[in-house]
């Protein structure tokens, strides 16, 4: 039991420093101007799926020591032999893969602060799905918690007026019609199929490492049919790796033990915590901004959303430990 609750607040941890190292690192690689074509998100995404399933492959094996035929009969037993079970994970798959693509298209399409603020809102949907369809209760002050984390997150991300630069900021209504529409399918589509993927994965007897591969190979292929939809030209003209280069191959192995990381938090805690260590990674990428990029001028409203923030979490974990007896039945 101790080892569970070690294992829940490290992963979350952990997930915090990946989160806010792909935020800074995805920022500038989108942002950083180069001689060549500029990398495909679509493609970014596919090969995320792919360094993620060999990783997940070597954990098993490791699991199995690294016994060739173990290993060949624990997957032909858990993937050829159980199609049913195996199809179950094609509908978050294919939901993570959409979502993954939303978010790029929300940020050629909004500005950073718009789009994370409004994407906290997958905390919300989370939190409805979590209670319609695992059967959690939360209580009034889990309920109060959630409404604090927004009204924080909402004053960390306020936007500061400048003069100087709201001529570049300024967008049409129509760009920023369809970045809104893309941020708000990724927050219901990341509620659902976060919640989906937990209920699996505490429901099913398979190994953590297993469930991903099988969960990446699904998203592999919806990912790769949807770069050859969309970006099939740009591929068959400069190949699917243009654009690549050291700080691409961060982003894109981050992206990979991201998916390995929140796979962790679920297991050991659950999709809504999951929700308040990206919320708290946005406030230290904020820092991290001010104390060495030197491009954030912290205000009042700043500090005031942060201990919002900080006062979610703790009211949060304040219900949750009596709560979880009763949790852990589901």
């Amino acid at each position: 039991m101790a080892l569970s609750s070690g294992l829940k607040y490290v992963s979350l941890g952990v997930l915090v420093l990946q989160t806010t190292l792909l935020v800074l690192t995805m920022r500038y690689s989108r942002t950083l101007k180069e001689d060549g074509p500029r990398y495909l998100a679509s493609s970014a995404v596919v090969s995320a799926e792919v360094l993620k399933i060999f990783t997940c492959t070597l954990l098993v094996f490791s699991e199995n020591n690294f016994s060739l035929r173990a290993m060949y009969e624990l997957l032909n037993e858990e993937i050829l032999n159980k199609p049913v079970e195996l199809v179950k994970l094609a509908i978050p798959a294919g939901i993570y893969t959409l979502q993954n693509n939303l978010l790029y298209v929300a940020l050629s399409n909004l500005d950073a602060a718009t789009y994370q603020v409004t994407y906290q809102l997958k905390i919300l949907t989370t939190a409805l799905f979590s209670v319609s369809m695992l059967g959690k209760e939360l209580g009034c002050y889990q309920w109060l918690s959630l409404l604090f984390l927004m009204a924080g997150i909402t004053l960390v991300q306020w936007p500061v007026e400048s003069l100087g630069d709201s001529e570049q900021n300024v967008m049409s209504a129509g760009s920023q019609f369809v970045g809104l529409m893309a941020v708000l399918m990724a927050c219901v589509s990341s509620g659902f199929a976060g919640v989906y993927f937990e209920k699996i994965l505490k429901e099913a007897s398979q190994g953590l490492w297993l469930r991903n591969i099988q969960l990446g190979l699904f998203s592999f292929v919806f990912g790769f049919i949807g770069m050859m939809v969309y970006d099939g030209e740009s591929v068959k003209q400069a190949g699917i790796f243009q654009g690549y280069n050291i700080i691409t191959c961060i982003v894109v192995v981050l992206q990979a033990l991201g998916g390995l990381i929140v796979a962790v938090v679920i297991k050991y805690a659950d999709n809504i915590l999951k929700g308040f260590a990206t919320s708290l990674s946005i406030i230290v990428s904020t820092l991290i901004s001010y104390f060495l990029l030197k491009d954030f001028n912290p205000t009042s409203v700043f500090f005031l959303g942060a201990v919002l923030v900080i006062a979610a979490t703790f009211l949060y974990g304040y219900e949750q430990k009596p709560a979880s007896s009763s949790t852990n039945k589901v």
